[in-house]
């Protein structure tokens, strides 16, 4: 087989130009593959990352009690976020607007949306008499750091706030109607001394959300709902692509077999005299086939590394 090794390394040096033509075009064949699975694959994790990164994984409806502490060890959670959610009225002067306040704990009010990130002016920490607002909305006030709002709750119940920290995440909706207090100020807005109306969970994988649901209420009795749950047209979104990006990368597998078969045969059809002096000389016919299957190995071989270095 050594032999046979030889004889395959010499047909290879022998046309180096066509040598070189078939490294070069399993190494192209191999680049696209590989850029293709990248693309797709990047494609699929940015699509989830703007849709579901910066919402909750794992939500929790009306709980009259704060089971934090016991979410919080289950494997897999990064992040649980006690809210208190309602409706409201920012006024300032003659300018009112309708809002949507979230009530969160004092540190942790990046948990589940990245308010950090999204902070333009001034900053994210929310402590007693702040308010943080979406860039929108604190344009439609003419609003700025420091100034005093009222925020009255659809209870009727009132407080003056300074605005700390302003926002923008991109979303009209939420850059235009979301407003952020600390958790104690949404208690006395929405008279709710103890309890909250929401968790909200962030995992450290989005695609386990279904199994730690499943452990979350076994764990606590508590009615968690996976933010799968309604995003079926994302889930076959992906699925789609998953499956066309599948379809690609298969064709483009089999071009660059073809491709390479091609030019391997018609090498054998070009070497008949060779082969006719190996068979005369009593090389039998799988000395034969061993010599040119190498030689496409090889040249599979030098455009697989080359590509995947490329790629």
């Amino acid at each position: 087989m050594l032999y046979a090794l030889k004889i395959a390394i010499r047909y290879l040096t022998a046309n180096k130009a066509q040598t070189a033509l078939l490294v070069t075009g399993v190494a192209v064949g191999v680049f696209i593959f590989i850029f293709m699975s990248a693309l797709i694959g990047g494609l699929a994790e940015f699509i989830l990352s703007r849709t579901v990164g910066d919402i909750s994984h794992i939500t929790i409806e009306a709980e009259d009690r704060d089971p934090a502490v016991l979410i919080e060890a289950v494997p897999g959670v990064r992040a649980v976020s006690p809210q208190i959610t309602g409706a409201g009225f920012l006024t300032r002067g003659a300018q009112v607007s309708q809002v949507s306040v979230t009530g969160v704990e004092p540190g942790r009010e990046s948990a589940i949306l990245d308010l950090d990130g999204y902070i333009v002016e001034g900053t994210a920490r929310l402590g007693s008499g702040l308010i943080v607002l979406g860039r929108d909305l604190a344009d439609d006030l003419a609003l700025s750091l420091g100034q005093t709002v009222r925020l009255q709750s659809s209870g009727g119940a009132t407080a003056l706030l300074t605005l700390s920290g302003i926002f923008e995440t991109g979303n009209g909706a939420m850059d235009g109607a979301r407003a952020f207090v600390s958790l104690p100020v949404a208690r006395t807005l929405f008279a709710m001394p103890q309890g909250v109306t929401r968790i909200e969970i962030k995992l450290d994988d989005l695609n386990a959300a279904d199994a730690t649901t499943l452990r979350i209420r076994s764990l606590t009795g508590l009615d968690a709902v996976p933010w799968t749950d309604g995003a079926e047209q994302l889930m076959e979104a992906l699925n789609a692509q998953a499956q066309t990006g599948y379809f690609l990368k298969t064709f483009a597998l089999i071009t660059i077999v073809i491709g390479v078969a091609s030019a391997l045969m018609l090498s054998t059809y070009r070497r008949r005299p060779e082969i006719g002096i190996m068979r005369a000389m009593g090389a039998g016919r799988n000395f034969v086939v061993f010599v040119f299957v190498t030689q496409g190995a090889l040249i599979g071989l030098l455009g697989g590394f080359l590509g995947a270095a490329l790629g």
